[in-house]
């Protein structure tokens, strides 16, 4: 045998130890799991929720970290760069991944600087309006945005968002000029909408819903192709008379690449186990979350193909980063 094969095999040997020690004693530690928006957003709830049955499950603790602010890409930045060790992980948001990318230049690439573990939650928004917007339906808000060109405002989780790109497609598909002013987060521009300081918002159900129903704030549609069964008496934009409008949003959870594959299935396994929890996946539906719990490959694979939808889409929408 000569040398070069030697050493070939005595590090292929060493990386199966590792590997298989990865698997066996993994975790020894406390885990950080980096959430892209700020406490009492929707993603955040959610996320602290998981990240207390993962600790349950691994039998250590995971410690929630908010690293908030455009648009969830700090969180995915610090995930990204992380150690692959699987003590750093990031429950990260779609914007984050497969959107913002086409609207600003990142320290990171989807595709190749994350591993993905899995889909956690998909869901759509929900278009409001403060009270004193005088529309009862979105035929009625786009007459009025039309009238006043210019005049109404959206307010979005920051640019990049699942809730900014739902209000720029509504804006094309609608001819209307709104203006879009960004927050560090959703439930952070709560209050001017309330206070009648912004007029609109694409928001998380789990967000607008509650506040629709305590009469603060008036809900128009859903931005799914079909109306959810939690809301079957909101119809959709699609249906409001825009035809294939239709925006929703997913978080998941991710390792930085290069994560060992056995901890990443570890993850992967516990993640599946945590999503079939009955009590779970009654509270994702009171948020009007729908579970997936897809395998890496999976999810991988969402992620190749959502890249370049979402930046042909934003290409011929216009959308620009602001």
């Amino acid at each position: 045998m000569n040398p070069v094969t030697r050493l070939a095999l005595v590090i292929g040997g060493t990386a199966l130890v590792a590997s298989a020690a990865a698997q066996t004693t993994y975790p020894e530690k406390a885990i950080r799991l980096l959430i892209g928006y700020p406490p009492g957003s929707q993603t955040d709830v959610i996320a602290r929720v998981f990240g207390q049955k993962l600790s349950e499950f691994l039998g250590k603790p995971v410690v929630t970290d908010n690293a908030a602010g455009a648009a969830g890409t700090i969180a995915a930045d610090r995930t990204a760069k992380a150690v692959p060790d699987g003590y750093t992980l990031g429950y990260l948001a779609q914007g984050a991944l497969v959107i913002n990318p086409s609207l600003s230049k990142l320290g990171y690439e989807a595709v190749k600087d994350f591993s993905p573990v899995s889909q956690i939650t998909v869901s759509s928004n929900v278009l409001v309006v403060h009270n004193a917007v005088a529309a009862k339906s979105v035929k009625e808000l786009v007459a009025l945005a039309k009238a006043q060109p210019g005049v109404l405002t959206y307010a979005s989780g920051g640019s990049g968002s699942a809730p900014h790109l739902a209000g720029e497609f509504f804006k094309s598909m609608a001819g209307v000029d709104v203006r879009h002013i960004p927050y560090k987060g959703v439930v952070a521009a709560i209050p001017d909408l309330i206070g009648e300081r912004v007029s609109m918002m694409f928001g998380a159900t789990a967000v607008v819903m509650p506040l629709a129903r305590e009469g603060k704030l008036r809900a128009l549609a859903v931005t799914a192709l079909r109306r959810s069964p939690a809301l079957a008496d909101l119809p959709t934009v699609a249906e409001s008379g825009y035809p294939g409008f239709e925006v929703s949003s997913w978080n998941g959870l991710f390792a930085p690449a290069r994560t060992p594959a056995p901890i990443v299935q570890r993850l992967h396994g516990e993640t599946v186990k945590i999503l079939a929890h009955a009590d779970l996946r009654a509270r994702l539906g009171d948020f009007g979350l729908e579970s997936i719990g897809n395998s890496p490959d999976e999810f991988a694979a969402v992620i190749k193909f959502e890249v370049p939808k979402w930046a042909k889409v934003i290409k011929e929408a216009g959308i620009n980063s602001e």
